[in-house]
């Protein structure tokens, strides 16, 4: 059997705020599960890939820069086999997401796809927003910033001009949820599937996790969890995957984010061996 060769390609600095030591690990970690399942894996920079430098017919990779994405999905276009897929790192971008996964009935918050130099507050206040979160619609969040919760629609208006003012033409506003938020990490085609509650935990990115605050432990269906999940993992396109919920005081779950290939910092070791074993799956299933 001829070897497997694979190019690793890592995420870039910039797209992994506060996590690029968590990031280089686990993609490290599953090259070296990769390599002692027979696998030779090459690792390159995103700047690498830009490049040219690629040259490899698989692609793992933990790519977020605009240009890298576009140039996976022409090689993607072109037959080669990439994981995860550009079109699927794409689907992770606010607008992009939050319009798939309400389109596929998958739970998620009320929301407002919106230009960020509109005047919002006669629109919040229709859909009965109070407290809400803004989000930079274009693409993945790079600074604390790109994330804002805003106590009330004033507030909210104001957040929104900032964002013009930033160069930012697109925004998703989601209602605030009231309930536990919870982390969850899984990989498409396996048994795996990690959560935690990231306040609880000292885990965090942005701090945000402190508006929820505390979970008070509400109980939930951890099978329909998971489903929910699986589900979104599905219509996103987006094998390798994390992300974060709310559950609500009745125990009803929301997605409120979901990632491409995080860091699964507080899994990792656990986490890199399925990683490995996803990518030998579709592999061979590609013959």
């Amino acid at each position: 059997m001829a070897d497997i060769v694979i190019a690793g390609i890592m995420r870039a600095g910039a797209y992994s705020p506060n996590h690029i030591g968590n990031d280089a690990a686990i993609f490290n970690a599953t090259a070296e599960q990769l390599r002692k399942r027979g696998c030779i894996v090459n690792i390159y920079s995103e700047e690498q890939f830009l490049a040219g430098k690629v040259k490899e017919d698989i692609i793992l990779n933990m790519c977020r820069e605009r240009d890298s994405i576009s140039l996976l999905q022409k090689l993607e276009d072109e037959g080669k086999l990439v994981i995860n897929s550009g079109y699927g790192i794409e689907n992770c971008t606010r607008e992009r997401m939050t319009r798939i996964l309400l389109g596929s009935n998958i739970p998620y918050p009320e929301s407002l796809i919106v230009n960020t130099n509109e005047v919002v507050k006669p629109a919040l206040k229709k859909s009965g927003f109070t407290s809400c979160w803004i989000k930079r619609g274009d693409f993945h969040a790079m600074h604390k910033e790109d994330v804002s919760y805003c106590r009330h629609i004033e507030e909210a208006q104001e957040v929104l001009q900032e964002y013009f003012y930033r160069g930012i033409e697109r925004a998703v506003i989601n209602k605030h949820l009231v309930g536990d938020l919870i982390k969850f990490y899984g990989i498409y085609g396996t048994s795996f599937f990690y959560w935690f509650y990231p306040f609880d935990e000292g885990h965090s990115k942005y701090g945000h996790e402190a508006i929820n605050g505390k979970s008070r432990g509400i109980e939930f269906d951890l099978k329909k969890f998971k489903s929910i999940c699986q589900a979104a993992s599905e219509v996103l396109d987006v094998k390798i995957y994390g992300g974060d919920c709310i559950v609500s005081p009745e125990g009803d779950i929301q997605i409120i984010d979901f990632n491409d290939w995080p860091s699964f910092a507080p899994c990792r070791n656990d986490a890199a061996p399925h990683i490995a074993k996803s990518v030998m799956s579709i592999v061979k299933s590609r013959g």
